[in-house]
């Protein structure tokens, strides 16, 4: 199996999207990559929406519509050259009606992307199908040999950049790549580290913390921010879960990993108690900030590491009502509000720079 990489403009890729186009949370990783993945994608693959559109069901502004198929033998009328799974089933788990499609890309020539617990390479007839240059890759997993964290990130002259959430799924990787793209846009070495499998799939690189057991979370994402900083100036570290959420375990590895010299606070418009557990509040934000830079300072044993700015995410509120609360959020915390996607990246990367 040669290296797995990211989409890049030269490919055509077709997303395994099975139930995850209308308006639930398991498909988020193929609407990101329909938004920011440098591949042509040719068709979807969604069993529940073939025939429908594909902009009225994912809302993006897409350059043009793209088929929704009911089968990968149905897509291979517009060619391919990656497979991607874009959706993630309860358990993460691959359902096993999905397998025959996959090795049927696999048997086609494809290469494959897979952010799922299920191990694709372990299959035997996906192995043994696999031809000198094709590769499935199988990215949620730990890789071998991590150290542990040593808080050696603290030596690097970049500047560190950590997304911080009030939820799982308010929108940390997708600020962090606009805010990256807005760094390059303006010549400066700019850098996202992924560390989850969409960004993964976008970048080509990264590391799936979740994958990664606990005692070396720190130590895995201290390892890519070693790599990457000393040829970069900025650094934008794609955050995971929150610090308020019951079920996070992600944040503290990823502040003692990165030792962020800057931090963004993520937060989903008028969002006011956790999506999955209604009965926790989300606190007043200046709270919840203060609870990031007390963390991320630990009594002053690391580097005070500051808020410098809230990316907004406004989906579903129109323009009016979007600035509204950008506006109201500033007044409340006293820290510049804006919404990387609709415009507001240069602005959140000014209180960086």
């Amino acid at each position: 199996m040669s290296q797995p990489t990211k989409l890049q403009s030269h490919h055509k890729a077709i997303i395994l999207q099975h139930g995850g186009l209308k308006g639930r949370l398991n498909g988020k990783t193929g609407l990101s990559l329909l938004r920011y993945a440098e591949a042509e994608i040719v068709a979807v693959i969604d069993e529940e929406s073939a025939g429908e559109s594909l902009r009225a069901l994912s809302g993006l502004e897409l350059p043009r519509e793209i088929p929704i198929v009911k089968s990968f033998a149905d897509a291979t009328a517009f060619g391919g050259h990656v497979l991607s799974i874009g959706v993630a089933p309860s358990g993460g788990r691959l359902p096993s009606a999905w397998l025959e499609d996959i090795r049927l890309a696999v048997r086609s020539g494809l290469h494959i992307q897979n952010g799922l617990h299920t191990r694709l390479n372990e299959d035997d007839q996906i192995r043994t199908a696999l031809r000198p240059g094709q590769w499935v890759w199988d990215m949620r997993h730990e890789p071998p040999n991590l150290p542990v964290g040593s808080g050696a990130a603290r030596t690097l002259a970049c500047r560190r950049v950590l997304f911080v959430g009030t939820d799982m799924n308010v929108g940390k990787m997708t600020a962090a790549l606009e805010l990256d793209s807005a760094a390059r846009r303006h010549g400066f070495r700019s850098k996202f580290i992924a560390t989850g499998q969409t960004g993964m799939m976008i970048s080509g690189d990264g590391v799936a913390l979740d994958g990664v057991r606990v005692d070396y979370a720190s130590g895995a994402i201290e390892q890519q921010v070693m790599q990457h900083g000393p040829h970069n100036e900025l650094l934008f570290i794609e955050g995971q879960g929150s610090l308020i959420n019951p079920a996070s375990t992600a944040t503290l590895p990823l502040i003692r990993g990165s030792q962020p010299t800057h931090l963004i606070l993520v937060h989903k418009a008028r969002m006011t108690h956790l999506k999955r557990f209604p009965h926790v509040q989300i606190p007043p934000l200046s709270e919840v900030v203060a609870l990031n830079e007390a963390v991320a300072r630990a009594g002053g044993a690391f580097s005070a590491a500051k808020v410098s700015a809230i990316a907004l995410n406004s989906w579903g509120l129109n323009e009016a009502e979007a600035k509204a609360e950008a506006t109201r959020i500033e007044r409340e915390t006293g820290l510049p509000c804006a919404d990387a996607v609709r415009g507001g990246a240069d602005r959140l990367l000014s209180t960086l720079l």
